[in-house]
């Protein structure tokens, strides 16, 4: 069905059954939470829906209002999503009234339309193709990349006719989570050395160092890290604690989300790569500092708490003009200059200590 934009949410009141097609990861699932909670607060006799990657639809368990997450396959070992029929059938058989979209991509623009939803809306945030409003009806504009993405979300619903509250993350970590990460000493800081690729990582010999310095510069200081299960972060993580060879250093492979957050709660400060834990930490309220390359659109991937969310980011010429340098090395030299002793001092604000500032 087709209507102006504006009138999406007037023609749609009294929709019983919602889904959201997203096929996102943790990050860009971290940054759906907000737009979900207008939909449920907008709908609120509907069940709300989400199709998202594996672990999306992990993080989305964790998000109250959905009431349930559906999860689509995108590994390297998954079958081409168009094999999925046995999901695409069963989303058919749910009956949707209405279907949100907010990343605009070309493959969720076309589960949307799969889902068979009565009423659907897109955000233009992809490629345009003549075929796009053949598959879905009403579509809004691109929101400007000025502001982070969970709050792009949100204004494609206002635009959709939505009156807005104030965004909300409201996650809720299971209590059997709660009750494994109460070994972790309160007010530790969470190191996350690793990202879904090596060229976004800043290099282990540069979190051996910092580690050092962090743990010689106070003996209260607690420090947990964490990795995926697959065998190159954990690796990663074992040459770590290896390295560091300190009791206060703990090292924590292969936890689900629920562990993760409830350890993050247990935390005051997330030190970490470009990666989707930067995002989970800052929804669950921890004070974060990142080490990023400079890329077109990193922007709307910051917080805009610049006091409680900081970060260095590095030039990088593989970007830039487009070259493989760092991806061949399978390390990247622009990250490599960014020095310990600067990250150091750039978190001398936020490291605490028994609830305070740590003091040098």
């Amino acid at each position: 069905m087709r209507t102006l934009p504006e009138h999406f949410y007037e023609h749609t009141r009294s929709a019983r059954k919602i889904i959201v097609v997203d096929l996102g990861f943790l990050g860009d699932s971290v940054h759906l939470v907000p737009a979900l909670w207008e939909i449920k607060r907008h709908y609120p006799e509907a069940q709300l829906h989400a199709l998202s990657a594996p672990v999306g639809a992990e993080l989305l368990g964790l998000a109250p209002c959905v009431d349930r997450a559906w999860a689509f396959p995108l590994t390297p070992q998954s079958p081409a999503w168009w094999r999925h029929w046995d999901i695409i059938g069963a989303l058919r058989r749910e009956k949707y009234d209405a279907a949100f979209n907010f990343s605009g991509a070309d493959r969720t623009i076309i589960l949307t339309a799969l889902t068979g939803a009565k009423w659907r809306l897109a955000h233009e945030g992809g490629r345009r193709h003549f075929w796009n409003r053949w598959l879905i009806g009403n579509w809004v504009p691109r929101r400007s990349r000025e502001l982070p993405v969970y709050e792009q979300r949100r204004q494609v619903l206002a635009a959709a006719g939505f009156s807005l509250a104030p965004a909300r993350f409201d996650l809720r970590v299971p209590e059997k989570a709660r009750e494994s990460a109460a070994t972790i000493p309160a007010n530790s800081i969470h190191l996350s050395i690793n990202a879904s690729a090596a060229v976004k990582e800043w290099p282990l010999e540069n979190w051996i160092e910092l580690a050092r310095m962090v743990l010689k510069s106070d003996p209260a200081a607690q420090l947990v890290a964490t990795a995926a299960a697959n065998a190159r972060e954990a690796a990663r993580l074992e040459r770590l604690g290896e390295a560091v060879r300190d009791a206060r250093l703990v090292c924590l492979p292969g936890l689900n989300l629920g562990q993760l957050a409830a350890l993050l709660q247990r935390c005051r400060l997330h030190l970490g790569a470009d990666s989707g834990v930067l995002h989970l930490a800052a929804a669950l309220g921890v004070s974060t500092f990142s080490v990023f390359r400079k890329y077109a659109g990193l922007k709307e991937w910051l917080s805009p708490d610049a006091l409680r969310h900081k970060y260095l980011a590095a030039r990088c010429r593989c970007i830039e003009e487009g070259r493989k340098d760092c991806q061949v090395r399978g390390r990247s030299e622009c990250l490599a200059a960014i020095l310990p002793d600067e990250v150091f001092e750039a978190i001398r604000p936020l490291r605490p200590i028994s609830g305070q500032h740590l003091k040098l």
